[in-house]
């Protein structure tokens, strides 16, 4: 059910090409149940989902709409249910399958409407979005009029989430594969935008990612960047002791000052900062399809301004530069 073939097959003589070469050897390297014992499990769910019809797709709502409730017969729709059900946790998001209203942990929708009217039009450019998750982002761009956008991230549940909605959608334009920014080749100079949203504070070279997501950039290309910040000055940045937010994977976490320093040094143009703010426990949270903890757990029960930990609860930026 999963096949990267045409992908490959569209890619051969063009910008991409060079991808081309060793996109099914990298895809399949580590894309398997050794490595991810849950993963027949999950491929399991997506071969039992009923074949349907999806009278209605809308790729720019807040709850992206595939299908409606009618399409289905009720069997049909408790069988979808179950399948949905056993991709378990859902974190980004909100979908909407033939009826059913996927809460996630994450309002996605939220982080997309502080971004979207700030950066350039996404009509008829190629997308690269690192780090993408279920590729919720993914199916915004598309719906902003994105030719060909193009999702990366090497967590196996994530991906299939995404082939859950691509099986009724099948749209070629649109793709989420099974990697990480490591296994983009190296100087491809060929997305006209570039996001990276919530994936630079675990990376323990910060600079490495920037400069990774800049090779990726054509010319003139913008860069859309997310990531957690902290208050204070060109010189202020946090490093962990040892986690934040009970994530252990933490290394740093820059002042707005310092992300746009970083982006000047590495010859970035026009590094500009268009939205910034705090997490709140309504954009992140528990819900009956993220049943573990989520940010309110992960912050001090007596003052929330703060993490368990001790250190200043989450506040994101978004930052956006050109190539």
């Amino acid at each position: 059910m999963i096949d990267y073939q045409p992908l490959v097959d569209r890619w051969r003589d063009g910008e991409l090409a060079v991808w081309a070469e060793s996109l099914l050897e990298d895809v399949t390297r580590d894309f398997h149940g050794r490595r991810y014992g849950n993963l027949p499990k999950w491929l399991d769910a997506l071969e039992a989902m009923p074949e349907l019809q999806a009278s209605q797709i809308d790729l720019n709502r807040s709850a992206i709409q595939v299908g409606r409730s009618k399409d289905c017969s009720p069997q049909q729709l408790q069988q979808l249910q179950q399948c949905l059900r056993a991709l378990h946790p859902w974190r980004k998001g909100p979908y909407e399958l033939f009826g059913i209203h996927i809460d996630t942990e994450w309002r996605s929708d939220w982080k997309w409407d502080r971004l979207s009217a700030a950066i350039e039009p996404l009509a008829g450019r190629r997308v690269l979005d690192v780090g993408c998750g279920s590729g919720y982002h993914c199916w915004r761009m598309l719906g902003a009029g994105a030719d060909e956008v193009i999702g990366i991230d090497p967590t196996p549940l994530f991906v299939v989430q995404f082939w859950a909605l691509q099986h009724y959608v099948a749209n070629p334009n649109i793709w989420v594969l099974p990697l990480g920014i490591e296994q983009v080749p190296e100087n491809l100079q060929a997305f006209d935008s570039v996001f990276s949203m919530g994936i630079l504070y675990h990376r323990r070279s910060p600079i490495h990612h920037l400069m990774e997501l800049q090779n990726c950039l054509a010319t003139d290309g913008q860069l859309v960047l997310e990531t957690l910040v902290i208050e204070g000055g060109g010189n202020a940045c946090l490093i962990p002791k040892g986690r934040y937010a009970r994530m252990s994977n933490v290394w740093f976490i820059p002042s707005c000052d310092m992300l746009l320093n970083w982006l000047s040094k590495l010859g970035f143009k026009n590094p500009q900062l268009i939205d910034v703010g705090d997490t709140s426990t309504d954009e992140q949270r528990s819900t009956d399809w993220m049943q573990f903890h989520s940010l309110a757990q992960f912050l001090d029960p007596e003052d929330p301004t703060k993490t368990i930990e001790g250190y200043p609860a989450p506040r994101r930026a978004v930052v956006t530069a050109n190539k």
